[in-house]
């Protein structure tokens, strides 16, 4: 049932801008030509050390484990509020750079999301550094998006911060509208794959915190806010990121 839980797109980074503008990750989905990984993957290093190393244009690199999307690259860059966009790096030596020793080795197809963080849902209570993440992403009915938040994603948050408040997890949604299954994102971050075979007791926590018959109404709530789920497991590629995998709750 911990599936039901973990989720992504994209990654979390709590910060708050100063003028209290919401923050948003931009995830962009990238395919290597399979006969030019070793080159698109040196581009790709030399591009985001340069050009995105740290600060609110830093980028960190992802590979996707599982899934349909498995073998494909995760760019996430963030987070920044929307008002940033416009002084992200467009130098003519970056788009160059780019264009000549990133571009030419992917795929044509790139899909781009922008996943609005929730820190009033989230937990960064702590310091901790990125090393898998679990991405679970849910397809939310048209005009259900206020209900599935009241019903389901806040009584799960309820029960996050009761039963399991160390576990470090982020909550998004996504900044457009779209049907390829992206509305809503809880990306829960861990170390070992170990965690992945952990005993599931999602539905006694959540009974022992909202009642007897709670798991069954969630159940339901979801089924009629919802129209369908997937999970991923990224890992994080440091060779090819920009900044580290330190994440400072502090900052967040």
């Amino acid at each position: 049932m911990k599936k039901l839980l973990y989720i992504a797109l994209l990654l979390p980074f709590l910060a708050i801008s100063q003028n209290n503008e919401s923050l948003v990750l931009e995830n962009v989905m990238i395919t290597a030509l399979p006969e030019k990984i070793a080159e698109f993957e040196a581009g790709m290093a030399a591009h985001n050390k340069k050009f995105h190393a740290d600060g609110p244009y830093g980028a960190r690199v992802y590979s996707i484990a599982n899934g349909k999307n498995a073998g494909k690259y995760m760019l996430i860059m963030g987070p920044l509020p929307w008002s940033a966009m416009d002084g992200r790096p467009s130098s003519t030596e970056h788009d160059e750079d780019m264009n000549k020793n990133v571009a030419p080795y992917m795929m044509p197809d790139v899909e781009v999301n922008y996943m609005k963080m929730h820190p009033e849902l989230s937990n960064f209570s702590k310091d901790f550094e990125i090393n898998n993440v679990s991405v679970f992403m849910v397809d939310i009915k048209r005009l259900k998006e206020i209900d599935f938040m009241e019903k389901v994603v806040k009584k799960v948050v309820k029960m996050q911060k009761e039963k399991m408040p160390d576990e470090i997890y982020g909550i998004y949604t996504n900044e457009m509208n779209n049907m390829d299954g992206m509305d809503f994102g809880f990306v829960t971050f861990f170390d070992s794959m170990s965690w992945m075979g952990r005993e599931d007791k999602f539905p006694q926590h959540f009974e022992e915190v909202h009642g007897a018959g709670s798991f069954s109404q969630l159940l339901a709530d979801l089924e009629a806010t919802t129209d369908g789920d997937r999970a991923e497991i990224w890992s994080l590629r440091k060779d090819l990121s920009g900044p580290d995998a330190k994440v400072i709750a502090a900052t967040r």
